[in-house]
């Protein structure tokens, strides 16, 4: 596995934002993830399991992340930035990195927003979405294509809904939320009774779905 970072960075510079200590050049770049047994020349990789510290030994990655405490059995060749979490400073690294990516922006001419729904400033909506009457999407939301937004549901700042989810009507999506691929938010749960006859009628699900912020959805997932 290996993963784009998109831009060039300096052992130093990633020591300095995740508050760690070079050991090795300051100067030696990355612009690539990679993991450990993986690496190669201007790769960023990191050691967190201690099972994984052989191939520290033998990895070509140009940076390595490592817990102040590990103790090294033999020379490495990468140079290592040491901090106090190696897992955690990976994940402050990366999430760095993606809020420097470009964010897609604007309003592909095949969408389709009903004249009642309010569009905030700065989003994205893909082709083939449709915003439904009296919906709200509010500023630097992003719809990925194919995404369906029901009468009257609202996506607050800064989430993205990425490709195929749907929004049922009036269901609520808090700030900064992620819904990955196909996931469904508001769809009926299924309740059912019988009638004299002691057939099944459905009871209308006449309720609404209200996520908080800063929820992540996993892709196919529904929420009724």
């Amino acid at each position: 596995m290996r993963i784009d970072i998109a831009m060039e960075l300096t052992a130093a510079m990633i020591a300095t934002y995740l508050e760690g200590e070079v050991e090795g050049n300051p100067d030696t770049k990355v612009s690539e993830f990679a993991k450990i047994e993986e690496g190669t020349e201007g790769k960023l990789a990191f050691l967190s399991n201690p099972k994984y510290e052989h191939y520290l030994y033998t990895t070509e990655a140009s940076i390595v992340l490592v817990n102040r405490s590990l103790k090294l059995k033999h020379p490495v060749k990468p140079t290592l930035i040491r901090v106090d979490d190696s897992y955690g400073a990976l994940a402050k690294i990366l999430t760095y990195i993606e809020s420097q990516r470009p964010k897609k922006k604007g309003i592909h001419p095949t969408a389709i927003i009903e004249d009642s729904a309010i569009v905030g400033q700065d989003v994205y909506i893909g082709p083939y979405v449709y915003v439904g009457e009296g919906a709200v999407i509010e500023d630097e939301v992003q719809l990925y294509p194919h995404t369906f937004v029901g009468d009257m549901a609202r996506v607050r700042a800064k989430s993205i809904l990425y490709a195929g989810v749907k929004v049922y009507a009036k269901c609520e999506i808090g700030e900064r939320c992620i819904l990955h691929a196909g996931a469904v938010i508001g769809s009926d749960g299924f309740g059912f009774a019988r009638d004299k006859d002691n057939r099944f009628i459905k009871i209308p699900q006449i309720g609404n779905v209200i996520l908080g912020n800063d929820c992540e959805i996993g892709a196919n997932t529904t929420i009724d």
